[in-house]
């Protein structure tokens, strides 16, 4: 299927962010306030919520303007309060965000700031940069074509490292914590750099799938800081601002940076890596082997005994397992079910962790169930149905559970439960804290990890009955996290300057103890188990999240060093007028208003043109703001019948049904008769019914969609044939059910290890002509003969009513190299064996990388009859059958837009009846998705 790039590049840039359409139940009640700004549009109940992200856009907003331009439009911002997963985005196509509000409960990885806090911080960076890329050709494209338009300007001239970068400077500017603060965010490259990785730069941009590369968040705050201290803090909007309006040519932010710079773009960048390298010049040398790549993250680990440890591991080939370790032996005990977080606890041959599960149909209503695996059978089964539960641990004896509960109104409350699940009690929460990572200690108090409403860290124990809390440490802006207590002391992670180190603090006298330095072989030491003799801890390698064992002896010693706020030598983050921002917001009371969900329901917003040969169309597409309207007016031109086609559908997703309607009306369709064409008119209505359910749980995803649809067609002819032939109307129902299970997929997996798919429609004309169709088709994939190898065995079956008076579209998936036909009977049986061959990890020109080279090798055999077509005399019955072999391309281009495609070659062991003449058949193939 051929397509233009300029819309392979929309989508790309456009429907990333995952949305879900439809995605919140319509009892759901939204409110907003407005500012210049922003429009904060949230569920009832967040009014707090709502006007503390509003004040404090309004409050930096204008300071940190300035920085990139000084243009502003007002976005629209929905809160998101019924999914437990911690993001955000900000998007074109259309002009919206959305935060997602449950907080991380590892503040090591994203901080600690209150969550919605940050969210306001980071996201309205992209809106202002948005607002002010829009110039130049970029701004060109919008006129054309649009929001969408931009997006794509945007795309090819700015990075997505610049993106989230200069977000991430921006928070940490604000702020008196950040990413940029914080030592978690530069593990990765630190990794690299110990173990001497000089990895190129295409390879850091693309990523790779044999070795750790760590994601383009950081890459992209070294570069913009380092930019802001070197140049000033008014150099990234010049440069971007001549990228986005292309006044530099191909490559424009390259281009740009030697602009404003006198340096190339390739010793810009190595001179921002060796300023952040020196900071870091310190670091161990890492023990990785040369030539060594990503072996997998261990991660968690706890002690079953002094000689044996349990983990989880997850490698590029394999997904999230759990593994327990004796000496020089291991097993793995069971695949983790699907999560938001890999953390997990063990006592007494039980382990507990928080399993992933969405609402069947609501897509933003997810939950976050406890899952309770038993060592010594195997077996495993949830105890929570329908809950928020995070970081549950077991009491000494097994017979009571802490876990944190997160409301739909951000309230965090430590739940105790009972063995099975049912909660006991509620424990009282005077302060308003977020608690982290909660740990009996005793029967009637917890220790845990938490936050204030500022976002300052410290430890504390709680009294279960009344909710008071002790405090072992004073609050700062360094995160602490992993608390594990052993008889009368805590062992924990706390970030300390540049540092994320292993401390220790007795729960009798309050002396606190650190690993000593040179203890750590590792960047970084976080997640402590202990035990009697011995003490674990997870550290960053340039292979992954490694576990370091050592006798638990004299490693802590000394005493906690002077808390220190960590600023990587950019002295900007100081010395600005924005800096530490965020202290002097007040939240003044804003008026909340009632939003309705038929504000701007159409809200047209780009113009997207389409190639697919035989077919040209260009489509205006809207969609309203809390996503449960979507429309698009469309113009279609189709070469080979020369017919002009101009239609209208729309879909709401507000109930628990989909609604679609739609209508088409179609000059010039072109028909044959009697060795001479004839013309005429069509008018087509539709409207209808899907009903789209997730039923995700455990170790698979599951999927079931099913929907009916009627279509009324008229068909009018043109004035030189109403005397041959009389006009005509029918009516058919189009009804569907497609079904879909798989596995976890790991990240080299081509295809799920065990999947199903099946996808069933039935038409039937109800009225005007009598007319049938069924098709049922269906995939079984397997296993290969090695881990990233997959067989995938596929059928079909399709059957049309004799005499048909409609001619139904034909979906049937014909022999490959084969010019399709629509007949009455078909049937099809297809394998495949697909497998990796190498992995290049090397690109040219910052145009296009190439991460992965994959085959497949096939054999279709279609058997097709059809009584009204005569072959040779006897009515149709034949086969097509074809063999051959694929070679796949799977890479990015411009170091972020992934694309794939691919040759094939095929093979035809019978006539190719209706095209094409010769066996061999080669084509161009890019292949979508399979679920």
């Amino acid at each position: 299927m051929k397509r233009l790039l300029f819309v392979l590049l929309l989508f790309l840039t456009t429907l990333c962010y995952g949305q879900q359409f439809g995605g919140n139940p319509p009892s759901l009640k939204w409110k907003q306030v407005n500012t210049p700004q922003a429009k904060v549009i949230f569920p009832k109940g967040l009014d707090s919520t709502a006007m503390l992200v509003a004040n404090i856009i309004s409050s930096f907003a204008p300071v940190v303007q300035p920085t990139l331009g000084n243009k502003q439009k007002q976005v629209s911002i929905v809160l998101q309060n019924q999914t437990t997963t911690s993001n955000a985005y900000v998007g074109l196509a259309p002009f919206r965000s959305e935060f997602y509000l449950m907080p991380s409960q590892n503040s090591f990885e994203l901080g600690s700031l209150n969550w919605p806090a940050q969210l306001a911080i980071h996201e309205y960076r992209h809106v202002q940069q948005y607002n002010n890329f829009n110039v130049g050709l970029s701004h060109v494209l919008r006129v054309l074509f649009g929001q969408g338009g931009q997006a794509l300007g945007n795309e090819l001239s700015i990075p997505n490292w610049f993106f989230e970068g200069d977000a991430v400077y921006n928070e940490t500017l604000v702020s008196q914590q950040g990413r940029g603060r914080l030592p978690y965010f530069f593990s990765g490259y630190r990794a690299i750099w110990a173990a001497g990785r000089n990895y190129t730069w295409m390879k850091l941009r693309n990523g790779s799938y044999r070795d750790f590369i760590p994601d383009h968040y950081p890459l992209g705050y070294m570069m913009v800081a380092y930019g802001r201290e070197k140049y000033g803090s008014d150099f990234w909007g010049k440069v971007t601002h001549d990228a986005a309006a292309f006044n530099t040519g191909l490559y424009p932010l390259q281009h740009a940076v030697k602009t404003y710079t006198g340096l190339k773009y390739d010793q810009f960048r190595i001179a921002a890596f060796d300023h952040f390298k020196k900071q870091f010049a310190a670091d161990p040398l890492l023990p990785t082997l040369k030539n060594k790549h990503f072996t997998g993250n261990e991660e968690y680990p706890a002690f079953v005994n002094d000689s044996t440890l349990v983990f989880v591991r997850s490698t590029y080939d394999d997904i999230p397992k759990f593994i327990i370790h004796t000496g020089a032996k291991e097993r793995a005990l069971a695949v983790q079910h699907i999560n938001n977080d890999n953390y997990f606890t063990y006592n007494n041959g039980q382990i507990i962790y928080a399993g992933y599960r969405p609402d069947p149909r609501w897509g933003y209503r997810t939950y976050s169930e406890l899952v309770v695996l038993d060592l010594s059978t195997g077996k495993e089964h949830r105890i929570t149905r329908k809950t928020r539960y995070y970081s549950a641990a077991f009491s000494a004896d097994n017979k009571k559970i802490i876990a944190v509960d997160v409301s739909t109104l951000g309230k965090s409350t430590l739940h105790v439960l009972n063995a099975n699940g049912t909660l006991q009690q509620a424990v009282p929460n005077p302060g308003g804290l977020f608690y982290t990572y909660p740990k009996f200690y005793g029967d009637k108090k917890v220790l845990t990890a938490v936050r204030n409403q500022k976002g300052q860290m410290s430890l504390a124990l709680i009294n279960i009955n009344t909710g008071s809390a002790k405090y072992l440490l004073p609050f700062s802006y360094e995160p602490i996290g992993f608390p594990t207590v052993f008889k009368d002391a805590v062992y924990y992670t706390k970030t300390i300057g540049k540092e994320d180190n292993l401390y220790v603090t007795s729960l009798t006298d309050g002396r606190t103890a650190m690993l000593e330095p040179g203890k750590n072989k590792f960047i970084g030491a976080y997640q402590p188990a202990v035990t009697s003799g011995k003490l674990a801890w997870v550290g960053m390698t340039a292979t992954g999240f490694k576990i370091q064992e050592e006798q638990r002896g004299e490693l802590l010693t000394g005493t906690i060093a002077k808390q220190q706020l960590n600023n990587i030598s950019i002295d900007a983050l100081n010395t600005d007028t924005a800096a530490n921002r965020i202290a002097a917001v007040v939240t003044s009371p804003l008026l909340v208003t009632r939003y309705s969900k038929a504000h701007n329901l159409f809200n047209f917003h780009s113009l997207f043109p389409t190639i697919n040969d035989p077919n040209y169309s260009i489509a205006l597409v809207g969609d309203n703001v809390i996503n449960t309207f979507t429309s698009e007016l469309s113009l279609a031109y189709n070469r080979d019948e020369g017919y002009k086609r101009v239609g209208y559908t729309a879909t709401y997703g507000g109930l628990y049904p989909f609604i679609s309607a739609g209508a088409n009306y179609t000059l010039d369709r072109k028909g044959f008769y009697k060795g001479s064409n004839i013309f005429y008119n069509e008018t087509d209505l539709h409207a209808g019914l899907q009903v789209p359910l997730d039923f995700t749980v455990g170790k698979t995803s599951t999927f079931l969609n099913f929907g009916s649809s009627v279509y009324y067609t008229q068909s009018r002819f043109q004035e030189a044939y109403r005397t041959l032939f009389a006009d005509r109307h029918y009516t058919y129902l189009s009804n569907f059910i497609s079904f879909s299970n798989q596995i976890q997929k790991a990240r080299k997996n081509i295809n799920p290890r065990f999947a199903q798919s099946v996808t069933i429609t039935y038409k039937n004309a109800i009225a005007g002509l009598n007319a049938n169709q069924f098709l049922a088709s269906g995939s079984l994939y397997l296993p290969g003969l090695s881990i990233n190898h997959s067989l995938v065995l596929s059928g079909a079956h399709q059957q049309s009513g004799k005499n048909n008076g409609i001619g139904f579209s034909n979906n049937f998936p014909f022999s490959k190299g084969y010019t399709a036909e629509n007949l009455d009977n078909m049937n099809k049986f297809s394998a495949s064996y697909h497998f990796p061959i190498a992995y290049p990890d090397a690109g040219f020109g910052n145009l296009y990388y190439l991460l992965r080279l994959r085959g497949y090798l096939f054999y279709d055999h279609t058997h097709a009859t059809d009584g009204s077509f005569l072959l040779n005399g006897k009515p149709f019955n034949t086969n097509f059958r074809s063999a051959g072999a694929a070679l796949f391309f799977d890479g990015k281009v411009f170091n972020q837009g992934a694309v794939s495609f691919g040759i094939r070659y095929s093979y035809l062991l019978d006539p190719d009846l209706f095209g094409g003449n010769g066996r061999n058949r080669i084509e161009l193939v890019l292949p979508v998705s399979i679920f």
